[in-house]
């Protein structure tokens, strides 16, 4: 039923996590295999080329994707930043690799060379690289693995692949996603590994049993084909622009906010003629609101509450109404960005304890629950820590004391958490589907100290002036969500494990 529902799908991003290692990959010999050579030939730049290389891999992937998004040109989001963070990661085995393999040929074998007339070019291409070149190809073999391993994290910026499945198993906390994106993700892995490992093995025999070779042309043959094999697929996946005008639709790494990106695109689809481009699970607020003011997206849906706050760095404030005006005000003076008409709920930050403890302790508020936190164990998500309206001014305002610090996890993994008794505490979403199917209790806000969360949608600005139909099409959305359809949306994704779009679509025809 799952391989019925999701084949076509995982068929697409198997061929998008192909292309971005391929591309990566042909990039990465281009570079790393010729700056191996030229260390070889320039021992000074041995140490710091090495040095720059290994301090790249210690990087975590995550913080270069990251630190990616703000960085002009090779930067923002998509498949552009992944292949440049795929490329830098696959460095150091290629460099390392021909370095140590050139170095390793015996200095005999190439004073023979001198001995019979051979340049140093000669010596390169005729000696050396024949010698090295199981080494060279161990290094290719080891940068292609470490490829597909982290490719699946450029989902968490837009750029495809079977992290997709990976980040949206995570946020709906469905396992059968989650092993969706990292089965395939383990057989390109174990495949790519096989098939370099014969052809260093086919190449290592031909060059025993043949006396002559001419290895001069092999690599730049392997460079070009790589490369030319990565544009025909980039192009044949329409990762390039196209006639047909095309919007981008983000959203944030939740159920949730997956699910109101499918809505806009679905309702841009069907009332416009333009085609809609989806670059879900792109992670936080921070990097939704960057990615929409830089035109890396068009839209996406943001809650009023964490615009005023979080964004605009404001005091809280409990009025809908003039958080909503501020927000609309403010972004478009200072971001050139258009806030339109609230979907027609409000999905606020909800303080959720276990069933079974509301009911031991009879807890129903925040305030009442306070008094227990010392001996308990809170779980917050990334965010929700560091943000104006989050975790310190909770616990300023309820007096909150934990055993020790919350601990810091993924949105999608507080409730499992929670279930399993390894947190007490989490901050969810108050129209979260798995909270009534894992017997959970939201706490009432009784100080209100959480301000007004209303679903708007945010589009760029120019993006609405050049096709005006698209905020026609949007406005049709205004008030007709309410917090029952959405929560029955979430819960339809997360426990029944019904596919976005099919919800989705449902929810509009009705």
């Amino acid at each position: 039923m799952f391989l019925t529902r999701y084949a076509s799908e995982i068929l697409l991003h198997t061929g998008e996590h192909l292309i971005l290692v391929i591309i990566s990959i042909a990039i990465a010999i281009s570079i790393g295999i010729p700056l191996g050579i030229l260390i070889t030939r320039q021992p000074k730049l041995a140490k710091p080329i090495l040095a720059i290389a290994n301090a790249i891999q210690t990087i975590p992937s995550l913080a270069i994707f990251g630190f990616l998004i703000s960085v002009p040109w090779l930067g923002g989001i998509g498949k552009i930043p992944a292949i440049v963070a795929l490329t830098l990661y696959a460095l150091l085995p290629l460099i390392s690799n021909t370095y140590t393999g050139i170095k390793s040929v015996d200095p005999a074998i190439i004073e023979a060379g001198r001995g019979m007339g051979m340049s140093d070019r000669q010596l390169l291409w005729q000696v050396e690289i024949p010698l090295a070149l199981s080494i060279i190809l161990a290094g290719v073999r080891v940068a292609t693995v470490i490829c597909v391993g982290i490719a699946t994290i450029a989902a968490a910026i837009g750029g495809g692949g079977l992290g997709v499945f990976i980040f949206r198993g995570i946020a709906t906390v469905n396992n059968e996603l989650i092993l969706a994106g990292a089965i395939p993700a383990a057989i390109i892995a174990l495949g790519a590994d096989l098939l370099l490992s014969w052809l260093e093995r086919s190449l290592s025999t031909r060059k025993a049993t043949e006396k002559a070779f001419n290895w001069q042309w092999i690599l730049p043959l392997a460079i070009i084909l790589l490369t030319l094999v990565g544009t025909i697929f980039y192009r044949q996946t329409a990762w390039v622009s196209t006639s047909q005008e095309k919007i981008t639709i983000g959203s944030k790494n939740f159920t949730e906010q997956i699910i109101l990106g499918e809505i806009l695109a679905q309702q841009i689809e069907n009332e416009t003629n333009l085609q809609v481009e989806r670059r879900f699970n792109l992670g936080g607020t921070f990097i939704c609101h960057e990615a929409v003011k830089a035109g890396e997206i068009d839209g996406y849906v943001e809650y009023t509450g964490t615009a005023f706050t979080a964004i605009l760095e404001q005091k809280a404030v409990t009025n809908p109404q003039i958080v909503h005006q501020q927000v609309k005000q403010a972004y478009t003076e200072k971001f050139n960005l258009a806030v339109l008409d609230s979907l027609g709920f409000e999905n606020t930050f909800a303080i959720v304890i276990r069933g079974e403890d509301a009911q031991k302790y009879n807890l129903k508020t925040i305030s009442e629950a306070a008094k227990y936190t010392p001996q308990w164990q809170a779980g917050f998500g990334y965010e929700f820590l560091a943000r104006e309206d989050g975790y310190p001014g909770l616990a300023k305002t309820y007096d909150l004391e934990f055993a020790r610090p919350p601990q810091e996890m993924d949105l999608g993994l507080m409730y499992k958490a929670l279930v399993a008794k390894q947190v007490d505490l989490v901050a969810g979403n108050s129209t979260d589907g798995l909270i009534p199917m894992l017997n959970l209790v939201v706490l009432e806000d009784d100080k209100r100290y959480f301000p007004p969360y209303e679903a708007v949608p945010i589009f760029n600005q120019q993006t609405l002036t050049k096709y005006p139909q698209i905020k026609e099409a949007i406005f049709q959305l205004a008030g007709t969500i309410s917090a029952g359809a959405m929560q029955q949306m979430n819960y339809q994704v997360d426990d029944r494990s019904l596919p976005v779009e099919e919800v989705v679509r449902e929810f509009l025809l009705e």
